[in-house]
């Protein structure tokens, strides 16, 4: 089931892909693994990031602040 899409913002400016132009992303959490957790077998500790993926074109935008806001669209 796809998931439904969404509008973003980090404080007042409202975020458009940076390829289309588009404004309706998918929302999922991104692992950003590391090497060295990786070859320790402990990648589920790294960080993660926001990735939002342009329903339009499919690019994918990482986000690695936290003050980024998810609205549902309409």
């Amino acid at each position: 089931m796809a998931r439904k899409p969404v509008r973003a913002a980090i404080g007042d400016v409202w975020l458009t892909c940076q390829v289309c132009r588009g404004d309706l992303f998918r929302a999922r959490a991104v692992m950003l693994n590391s090497v060295g957790l990786e070859f320790f077998k402990m990648a589920w500790a790294d960080e993660t990031a926001r990735g939002l993926i342009c329903q339009h074109c499919g690019y994918v935008h990482l986000f690695a602040n936290k003050n980024i806001k998810l609205y549902r669209a309409k």
